[in-house]
């Protein structure tokens, strides 16, 4: 068995604060920066659609893809409940409607198939 490796307090500190500066610069920069500029209407319009990019990105590959190994199933039960949830989202721009609607059509969805 290995030895146990120790390390001072204050090297502890300065790897939070190094950590915590990489995290938040990248953060601030941009801020501080652009913050009294007006960016052009085409940079506007493509950083609003940023968030819908990244929501897809992460929610694609789970709707569409299960089993061991990972392979396309279209069957899913998460694929079918995300599309009406889909459309009411959009229709009622309302998320308590949509989050009750999906939870329901996933639930109804599990029961029946």
């Amino acid at each position: 068995m290995q030895g146990t490796f120790s390390m001072p307090l204050s090297e502890y500190l300065l790897i939070v604060a190094g950590m915590g500066l990489v995290t938040y610069i990248p953060r601030w920069l941009p801020l501080a920066l652009l913050s009294n500029r007006r960016l052009p209407n085409i940079v506007e319009a493509w950083l609003d659609l940023i968030p819908a990019a990244i929501l897809s990105a992460l929610l694609l590959p789970v709707l569409i893809t299960g089993g061991e190994p990972t392979r396309l199933d279209f069957l899913r039960v998460e694929l079918w409940a995300a599309i009406p949830t889909f459309l009411v989202a959009v229709l009622t721009r309302s998320m308590g409607v949509t989050v009750v609607l999906g939870m329901l059509v996933f639930w109804l969805l599990n029961k029946l198939l």
